[in-house]
C-alpha cells in the first residue's frame, strides 16, 4: 500500500501562523486603522440594556476607541487579579464581553468562556473545575436571573474573590482613573482560555487555548471564506464559544474589518444587521439559518451586499445550503471542528464546486495534519474508508484544565488528537464527516452510520428533520430508531411510508426498528443535537402510526 492511497493528510505550510497574541492584534490594528469601525452590538431596542447607562439599538467602536477601552479594561483587571489568574464571563453578546476578552488578554489573564444559559449547578461546576478567581456576568439573560444564581453558587466556591456584575461596567471600568501600571508580557503560547466542552454527552471539559493557535486558526477561517480585507462580518455566534470569541471576535481583527455582533439571536434582528451593514458574509449555526428562511417578509430585506454564508456546529443538510445560496445571493462555507482545535480543522470554499461546497466539509486548513484511523488498531485507513478523524498542528490545545486523564485519552503520545469523530478522507482531500463514534450502531456486526440515515430521511417531503441513534436489542446487539420532526405536524408520516422510503435508497439493515415523532429535538448552545437527551426521553416520545 502506498502512502497516497492511505486517508492521510500532510500539513499544507504555505501559509505562515499568525504568531502574535490578542493583545499586540488589537494593538498592530489599532495602528493601522484607528478611525475604522471594528465592532457593532445591536441589541433589540425593547430590551432592557445589560449596562447601565447605555442605549440599545446599535453601539459601536472604531478599532482606535476599542484598543483605548480594552487597555483600560486591563488596568483595572490588574487591580483585582495577578497576571495568569482564571476570571470567568457569563453573558450573552455585549460589546463588553468583546473589550473584556481583549482587556484579559492585555493584562495576562485567562478568560473563562461560560454559556449564559448554565443554570446555577451548572455554573458552580465551571467556577469550581476552572479555578476561577473571578467572574464578570449579566444580571439577566432571556427571563433568567443570572444574578440570583451567582450569588447563590457563590459560598461553594470560595475561591473566586470577586463578582462583578457588567450592570456596573460603566462606573467600575469606564470611570477607572488609574493609577496606570505596566502590563505584563504575554507570549503567543501563552495559555488565553478555557473553553469548555459542549457537552453533547457527560461533564464538560475545560479545553485550554492559547492565542496563537486561537488567532491563526480564525485566520485561516477568513482566508478559506474569502472573506475580503475591511469587510463586514455578521454574526449571531455565541461570544462563549469559540466561534464567536476566536472565529468572530479575532478573525475580523485580523482581516481589519467590522464586527457586527447580535445581543440575541433573532431572525429579523439579524437580516436588519446585515442589511444595515452590508454585511459582506454571515455567520451562524443551521438552526438560525432555518429560522432565517422561515422569516415572513424576507423578501423585503436587501441581502445583495452577502458573499458568503458560513455555518457549523452540526450537520448541514444540502437541501438547507441551496436554499440559503439561492436566497441570499451568497456561496456556502462549511466549518468543521472542534473547541479542543481552536476549533477549525477543515472547511468548504466558496469557490469549490457545488458537490464539494455543498456535500462535504472542505480540506483541512493550512498548519494541520489530519487522518482517518481504524478504531479499534489505530491503524490509518485506505481511502474512502470511514474512520476516527485525527488532528495534528499548531492549533491543538494545552490540554483539558486539571485533567490530566482525560488529556491522555485525547491526546496520544505522537500528539494526535482523536476527535470522535467519525469520517472519510476523498479524492483531492476533501472531508465527510459520516457521525460520532459514540454514536455509531453497531447491529449483527454491521456498522451503521446515523448520520447516513439522518441525510435520506431529510430528503422526504413530509420530514422537516431526523435524528437515528441505537438502543440495545437482544438479538441483533442494537436497533436503528428514528425521531422525526413532520414538515406539517399535523400530518405526520407514517413509519410503512418512511421505511420504504429508506429502503429505496439504504441497505435493509439501515432501516430504522422503531419511529418516533417529536416538535422539537434538545440542541446545545451550538445546535448540536443531544442524542443522549432523547434515549432519555424516548417513554414519553409518540411512537408514528
Amino acid at each position: 500500500m502506498t502512502i497516497s492511497s492511505l486517508s492521510y493528510f500532510a500539513a499544507d505550510t504555505s501559509v505562515d501562523l499568525v504568531d502574535t497574541t490578542a493583545g499586540e492584534l488589537l494593538r498592530t490594528v489599532a495602528a493601522e486603522e484607528a478611525d475604522r469601525i471594528a465592532l457593532v452590538e445591536i441589541s433589540p431596542s425593547h430590551v432592557p440594556p445589560l449596562v447601565d447607562g447605555v442605549a440599545t439599538g446599535t453601539r459601536t467602536w472604531t478599532y482606535a476607541e476599542l484598543l483605548t477601552e480594552s487597555e483600560q479594561t486591563a488596568q483595572w483587571l490588574l487591580t483585582k487579579f495577578k497576571p495568569g489568574e482564571h476570571i470567568c464571563v457569563w453573558a450573552p453578546n455585549i460589546a463588553e464581553w468583546v473589550i473584556l476578552q481583549y482587556g484579559a488578554a492585555l493584562a495576562g489573564l485567562v478568560l473563562v468562556t461560560a454559556n449564559p444559559a448554565l443554570r446555577t449547578s451548572e455554573l458552580e461546576y465551571v467556577l469550581n473545575q476552572s479555578n476561577s478567581a473571578g467572574i464578570i456576568y449579566a444580571n439577566d439573560y432571556r427571563g433568567s436571573n443570572m444574578a440570583s444564581a451567582v450569588e447563590a453558587a457563590l459560598p461553594r466556591v470560595p475561591h473566586v474573590h470577586e463578582a462583578i456584575s457588567f450592570a456596573n461596567w460603566n462606573t467600575e471600568v469606564r470611570e477607572f482613573a488609574g493609577p496606570e501600571q505596566p502590563l505584563p508580557d504575554v507570549r503567543p503560547t501563552d495559555l488565553a482560555q478555557i473553553q469548555y466542552t459542549s457537552g453533547t454527552t457527560g461533564f464538560p471539559k475545560g479545553a485550554m487555548l492559547h492565542h496563537r493557535g486561537l488567532i491563526t486558526n480564525a485566520a485561516y477561517v477568513h482566508r478559506r471564506a474569502e472573506f475580503p480585507k475591511y469587510g463586514a462580518w455578521a454574526t449571531g455566534l455565541p461570544m462563549f464559544h469559540t466561534a464567536g470569541c476566536g472565529m468572530s471576535v479575532l478573525g475580523t481583527a485580523n482581516s481589519r474589518g467590522a464586527l457586527v455582533i447580535l445581543q440575541t439571536f433573532t431572525p429579523t434582528l439579524a437580516l436588519e444587521a446585515i442589511a444595515s451593514w452590508e454585511a459582506d458574509l454571515f455567520a451562524g449555526v443551521p438552526a438560525m439559518f432555518a429560522a432565517l428562511l422561515a422569516t415572513d417578509g424576507l423578501e423585503d430585506y436587501d441581502l445583495s451586499s452577502v458573499k458568503v454564508t458560513a455555518s457549523g456546529g452540526d450537520a448541514v443538510p444540502e437541501p438547507m445550503a441551496r436554499q440559503v445560496e439561492k436566497v441570499f445571493g451568497s456561496r456556502f462555507s462549511t466549518v468543521y471542528g472542534q473547541t479542543e482545535l481552536s476549533p477549525i480543522i477543515a472547511q468548504t470554499s466558496p469557490l469549490d464546486d457545488n458537490a464539494k461546497r455543498l456535500g462535504t466539509t472542505g480540506r483541512p486548513l493550512w498548519q494541520v495534519e489530519l487522518k482517518i484511523i481504524d478504531p479499534s488498531d489505530g491503524s490509518t485507513v485506505e481511502r474512502g474508508v470511514a474512520g476516527e478523524i485525527c488532528a495534528r498542528g499548531y492549533q491543538t490545545m494545552l490540554g483539558y484544565f486539571d485533567m490530566p486523564d482525560e488529556t491522555a485519552e485525547t491526546i496520544d503520545a505522537e500528539g494526535w488528537l482523536h476527535t470522535g469523530d467519525l469520517g472519510v478522507l476523498e479524492e483531492g482531500d476533501f472531508l465527510v464527516v459520516t457521525g460520532r463514534l459514540k454514536d455509531m450502531i453497531i447491529r449483527g456486526g454491521e456498522n451503521i452510520y446515523p448520520r447516513e440515515i439522518e441525510a435520506v430521511l431529510q430528503t422526504h417531503p413530509a420530514v422537516d428533520s431526523a435524528v437515528v441513534f441505537g438502543r440495545p436489542d437482544d438479538q441483533w446487539g442494537e436497533s436503528v430508531v428514528a425521531v422525526v420532526i413532520a414538515d406539517d405536524p399535523a400530518a405526520p408520516p407514517t413509519q410503512d411510508d418512511l421505511r420504504g422510503f429508506v429502503r429505496k435508497h439504504l441497505a435493509p439493515h439501515k432501516t430504522p426498528k422503531e419511529w418516533f415523532v417529536t416538535d422539537a429535538l434538545p440542541t446545545n448552545a451550538m445546535g448540536k443535537i443531544q442524542k443522549f437527551k432523547l434515549r432519555e426521553a424516548m417513554g414519553s416520545l409518540q411512537q408514528l402510526a
